[in-house]
């Protein structure tokens, strides 16, 4: 069955449209023992029964396709006289009114599904009339045919939790009365299944709520079918067996299942590519694994013992590729990606920036540096300024200033010519002197 056939199913269990004939049920408890049992017209219960009823009935056909919901063969020899696809149809045409027929499958029931607990078997008798539907999924107002079937349901029921409450007859709060509560369904099955909107009585529709572990001894031993993974377990499988060839210790061993993961649903992305029917699924068979493997460079010895694994676990159940991809996991790492790479990028433009910084201090450096060297300057330049107009204010004192180099000072001379004071300075031949800038012959 696909998800549309479901679909069509479901739709139906709802108040205006069920059309539930009879509804039977068995309670056991614990010690596999039956406490009651009871059998009903659906149409006739009362309102909030048939509610919580129908909720239940919804719960069996809920969750994905190929994890919740199983599509199982029955193996020829189960279809013959005894066999346990026989006990089923056998119901399925007794419009469960054999009451003899629905107590035998009560005890097939118990011996079969181990469940540690009390636990209530449902079932649920049903004829839809199918419509015809155009290429254009529109139902015509004439019948394709009446597909008649049962709904089995195997539900949990469970003490309900210790509380305080309010005694009316007491006008008193205190300890509820604990009841037994029946839980949504953990295991249930449609028979026979509906194929290409028919009936096939070869096939049935097994639910599972605990898809890490489904009841597998009641499929084996209840239906007579062949075990079935579940898309969960395919997923731990495939996992497990690369995790203990690459060695579940070693640091790299989850990057490498995460690049394998996703380097396959890249391969389902191109294989979806070319197949637009979407019931036409890649299937990860010996060459699909080892096409992975080889992509994300896995030693080959240790790609051969996986690829070996795979067959030997699997056998001729090859898994589905998406069902061994954790697409949770692939979105968390690929957003551990981004974040990673902002914070590359962070930290390569903190690295610029701080290579900016230093560029700045050291021209800022450089800068005061020179401004060191040209205060200092103007220092030096600002004395000598000061020691020159110093000097000129001195020379404005003096009737005579004399600039001399400093090898002729020593031969200066003082004496007294004619009754005056006379400066006298000695000059060689090849000496020049000037009087107030002026040049003097002597």
């Amino acid at each position: 069955m696909n998800k549309k056939e479901v679909l069509e199913l479901k739709r139906r269990f709802k108040k205006d449209k069920v059309t539930f004939t009879r509804l039977c049920g068995c309670y056991v408890d614990a010690n596999r023992e039956k406490v009651c049992s009871f059998s009903n017209r659906f149409l006739n219960l009362e309102d909030e029964e048939f509610h919580k009823y129908l909720e239940i009935a919804n719960k069996c056909l809920s969750g994905k396709l190929d994890n919740n919901l199983l599509n199982l063969e029955f193996p020829i020899i189960e279809e013959e006289v005894g066999g346990r696809q026989q006990i089923l149809m056998a119901l399925r045409d007794s419009n469960l009114e054999d009451e003899g027929l629905i107590d035998s499958f009560y005890d097939h029931v118990i011996d079969s599904y181990e469940y540690a607990g009390n636990y209530l078997i449902l079932l649920f008798n049903d004829a839809y009339d199918v419509m015809t539907k155009t290429k254009d999924n529109i139902d015509l107002d004439e019948s394709e045919e009446v597909y008649r079937y049962i709904l089995v349901a195997i539900c949990p029921v469970t003490l309900s939790k210790a509380a305080l409450g309010y005694k009316e007859n007491e006008n008193r709060i205190g300890a509820r009365d604990r009841d037994w509560v029946v839980g949504a369904p953990d295991s249930a099955l449609l028979f026979p299944a509906f194929n290409d909107r028919s009936t096939d009585i070869h096939s049935t529709l097994f639910y599972t709520k605990n898809v890490k572990e489904p009841h597998t001894e009641f499929v084996q031993n209840g239906l007579g079918c062949n075990a079935k993974r579940t898309a969960t377990e395919q997923k731990i499988a495939f996992h497990s067996i690369v995790r203990n060839v690459l060695g579940p210790e070693e640091e790299s061993t989850d990057g490498t299942l995460l690049n394998i993961q996703q380097t396959i649903s890249d391969m389902i992305d191109d294989y979806d590519l070319l197949h637009e029917n979407e019931e036409d699924r890649f299937i990860l068979d010996s060459s699909a694994v080892e096409k992975a493997l080889t992509e994300c460079n896995v030693a080959e010895e240790k790609a051969d013992r996986i690829i070996k694994s795979v067959e030997e676990t699997f056998g001729d159940d090859v898994p589905v590729a998406e069902h061994v991809v954790d697409e949770r996991a692939l979105e968390k790492n690929m957003v551990n990606l981004e974040k990673i790479g902002l914070i590359n990028q962070v930290d390569d433009l903190s690295q610029q920036l701080e290579e900016k910084d230093n560029q700045i201090k050291k021209q800022e450096d450089e800068l005061q540096e020179k401004n060191i060297e040209l205060t200092e300057k103007m220092v030096e330049l600002s004395k000598t300024a000061e020691a020159l107009d110093t000097y000129e204010s001195e020379e404005k004192n003096y009737d005579v200033v004399l600039h001399v180099k400093p090898q002729k000072a020593s031969q200066i001379t003082s004496q007294n010519i004619n009754g005056k004071k006379c400066i006298v300075i000695p000059m060689e031949d090849n000496e020049n002197a000037t009087i107030n800038g002026v040049n003097t012959d002597l």
